[in-house]
């Protein structure tokens, strides 16, 4: 039987150890910290349950797949909730948009808060759909491993604008600004600045449209427990708690993974989950071809970081949705800030994540979870100490949310702490404590992202944020699809 090796754990990896499992590979998953999840950690404390995040589940067809392709069913294992709305958007005016795929009650939003724009809203649900067909259904699950298959996808994405950005392409459609920063945020969410990230992630919208919003019960991290056990129902190896520190190779083959505790095996093939940089400098550090990619992937730009503030407050809060989006007074020139300038800005917006109000099991009784998520330069643009700037940020950031939403939220919280850069480089090897690989930009897109197999090494394959069609629950569990098709063919 022939044996495989995944290092990382998070969806990415995960899809991909079960994929070939499922397939009949012999497969290891590796995994550093104590839990599975990758950047869907989880912390309990104090009675509260804290997602690290993501905690945006789309298109959980994706997920179901993973499950039936050994006739399992996902109910096993996770429990799906709808969330409704997806978002409310909140702006410094008081201005409130909830959004959804209930089409009658977002054509009633965009009436009441931008009813000129209707007609444009029509059109732009058109492109999204036609994006979402070319660049998720046809080429989401594909490998691009050489400049030809890019030169086939070429057409398709001239037809649809690619090298626009998605707040250019939205703008084309409707003139209203709130509503376009509604039907252009998405993409912060993976990663990318609407001002820059292709028009061809306006797909988006389709992607919720059809799909819908969801939660799993008991918190995200249970999806990727749950995926865990799947898994090893279907009798591959997992490794927890005991971090890959180097990957061995023989001329242009990988051949051994070695990790921290001094075990070390043998495998036909690996593949990554880990971050791009991480993988090359320290997985393949001592090889020339590791040398190599890391010098190269220094030059490309990567995506900012995040700062998160989680906290657990007295009382619930029925009037505040699952998800909102707060705006600050800024659109463009915070974007700015954060993606090509590299300050911290005295304002922000934030992403308040309410889970309590669609699964109150994750606080006790009585009690509310909560976090503010604000976007922030990477080390490498922001090289702040944030030992000292951290607790700063974090009241101010808990301020705004007081001031926007909870006017007491002092005296109500029970517990709370907040994950900065060096956390994410630290915990997830993220280089620069990057928080979603690399930037997705045209030039940093499909054939010009991480390959899913290696140019040079011919048995070593990447899965993840880094690879094509980049960050996300279902981008990351459509590049294991892509790889697995690579490692499946390769070992037969």
């Amino acid at each position: 039987m022939k044996r495989a090796c995944v290092i990382g754990a998070g969806f990415g990896g995960l899809a991909l150890a079960v994929r070939l499992q499922s397939a009949g590979i012999a497969t290891t998953l590796i995994e550093g910290r104590e839990k599975v999840g990758g950047r869907a950690y989880v912390w309990e404390r104090e009675g509260f349950t804290f997602d690290a995040g993501p905690t945006v589940v789309t298109d959980p067809d994706c997920l179901r797949e993973l499950w039936a392709l050994s006739g399992h069913d996902i109910a096993d294992d996770v429990t799906l909730m709808p969330v409704f709305p997806f978002y409310r958007l909140n702006w410094t005016d008081g201005t409130t948009f909830d959004y959804s795929n209930d089409e009658g009650a977002l054509r009633r939003e965009i009436a009441r808060v931008a009813p000129d724009d209707l007609a444009g809203y029509e059109e732009f649900e058109r492109y999204s759909a036609g994006v979402w067909q070319e660049g998720y259904v046809k080429l989401g699950h594909e490998a691009f491993l050489d400049f030809s298959s890019m030169i086939k996808a070429a057409p398709a994405l001239a037809r649809y604008q690619a090298w626009r950005s998605v707040y250019s392409m939205v703008s084309h459609f409707v003139k209203d600004e709130r509503l376009r920063q509604a039907l252009s945020f998405h993409t912060l969410l993976v990663g990318g600045n609407p001002m820059s990230t292709s028009a061809i992630y306006a797909l988006i919208h389709k992607l919720e449209k059809d799909g819908g919003v969801w939660w799993t019960k008991g918190g995200t991290n249970r999806l990727a427990q749950g995926m865990a056990a799947l898994f090893q129902r279907l009798g591959g190896t997992l490794r927890t708690g005991d971090k890959a520190v180097r990957i061995h190779t023989v001329g242009d083959q990988v051949s051994e993974v070695e990790c921290a505790s001094g075990w070390r095996e043998r495998f036909d093939a690996v593949a990554s989950n880990g971050d791009l940089m991480h993988t090359y400098s320290q997985l393949l550090g001592e090889t020339i071809r590791g040398k190599q990619m890391a010098a190269r992937l220094a030059r490309k730009r990567f995506s900012p970081s995040l700062f998160v503030v989680h906290f657990g407050v007295e009382g619930t809060w029925p009037g505040i949705p699952h998800h909102t989006i707060l705006f600050g007074p800024r659109y463009q020139g915070l974007l700015d800030d954060i993606f090509e300038n590299g300050v911290l800005p005295r304002d922000f917006s934030i992403y308040l994540h309410h889970p309590t109000v669609t699964d109150p099991s994750m606080a006790p009784a009585g009690k509310s979870t909560f976090y503010a998520l604000v976007p922030v330069a990477h080390m490498g643009k922001l090289p702040i100490d944030w030992a000292e700037v951290g607790p700063v940020l974090e009241r101010r950031v808990l301020a705004e949310v007081g001031r926007r939403l909870i006017p007491d939220i002092e005296d109500r919280i029970v517990t709370r702490f907040h994950y900065a850069p060096p956390d994410f480089e630290a915990d997830l090897g993220a280089w620069k404590g990057n928080a979603f690989s690399l930037e997705p930009l045209l030039t940093q897109s499909a054939f010009f992202r991480g390959h899913n197999r290696d140019d040079k090494l011919k048995n070593l394959y990447l899965v993840g944020a880094g690879t094509h069609p980049g960050a996300g629950i279902p981008g990351v569990v459509g590049s294991a699809k892509a790889t697995a098709k690579l490692m499946l063919d390769d070992l037969r």
